[in-house]
């Protein structure tokens, strides 16, 4: 399973407004600069992030974009199923009752499962916060390594 733009830069504007948060808000056009990435389709991603009730939008010439959560209450999962929609390996095992006939007595079916519920269960775990904390991290490795 690969994640499209939509899901990895929806991530990259999260981690932004995370790293940004208590701060105010976040113009797009700064996101857009710090990740090197279109402001116009960031501006499509926000609209999404707005809608599932992520972000909020401050108008006005200081105005921009703001976590409505503390970054460690939102987790890379949310994000991402907002993006992207579920994160299945496999159709047959992203609705309750599958179409298949076979889908009682299919050994690959509970594979499938097994690596969704893996899946889920590390996006899950994972949190806006913690992106910010390796960040810090990775950032002071690098100046030691200086």
């Amino acid at each position: 399973m690969i994640l499209s733009t939509k899901g990895r830069y929806g991530l990259k504007i999260m981690y932004e407004l995370a790293l940004n948060y208590g701060e105010g808000p976040m113009s797009l056009k700064e996101v857009a600069q710090r990740q090197q990435l279109s402001e116009t389709y960031l501006e499509q991603l926000i609209a999404h992030l707005k809608k599932a009730g992520l972000v909020k939008s401050i108008r006005g010439a200081q105005g921009g974009y703001e976590l409505i959560r503390k970054p460690e209450e939102i987790s890379v999962g949310e994000i991402i199923r907002t993006l992207e929609g579920p994160l299945a390996p496999s159709e047959c095992v992203m609705v309750d009752e599958p179409e298949c006939t076979k889908a009682e007595n299919c050994v690959t079916r509970l594979i499938w499962e097994k690596i969704m519920e893996g899946i889920n269960n590390v996006v899950d775990s994972i949190t806006l916060n913690d992106m910010v904390n390796d960040y810090y991290k990775l950032k002071q490795k690098k100046e030691g390594e200086k």
